[in-house]
């Protein structure tokens, strides 16, 4: 009988020496500068379809018109800049707070794009962007007989 065992080297020093590795490689760069002053970069997934690809980019709180999508060349961009305004008066004071969140994101399109055929829609806080493919470049499927 075979007894499988965990290995563990020098473990007094495992939880110190690998927590503070963890803590500290696990942090984003704002929390070591302070969030507001990172440019805001939001998500974005790809999925490659038959027919298209398709961009979702999370921005929540961004409106339609806040949004930027142009084609140059191969390059996909898509942009935003959303700014708010906040007043508070008093007799004795008036606070003004301003916000601004930009980005720029940028995708070089294949060959097998057709940049006629690109359409984008922002919905509950996600643009997404629908970028059809040239019809050459979709898959052919057909049976093939053996003779």
């Amino acid at each position: 009988m075979t007894n499988v065992v965990k290995f563990q080297p020098f473990p007094s020093t495992k939880p110190l020496f690998n927590g503070f590795l963890d803590e500290f490689f696990n942090r984003s760069l704002g929390d070591f500068v302070g969030n507001d002053t990172l440019p805001y970069q939001p998500a974005v997934n790809v999925v490659e379809s038959e027919n298209a690809f398709k961009v979702s980019l999370a921005a929540p709180g961004f409106d339609k018109q806040d949004f930027e999508v142009k084609v140059e060349q191969d390059l996909l961009t898509i942009s935003g800049k959303h700014e708010a305004k906040t007043q508070e008066t008093s007799e004795r004071f008036t606070r003004r707070e301003f916000s601004v969140a930009s980005f720029s994101r940028s995708f070089k399109l294949p060959k097998t794009v057709n940049q006629e055929a690109i359409a984008a829609v922002y919905e509950n806080g996600i643009l997404n962007v629908t970028i059809g493919k040239q019809e050459e470049s979709k898959p052919v499927v057909k049976t093939i007989e053996i003779g």
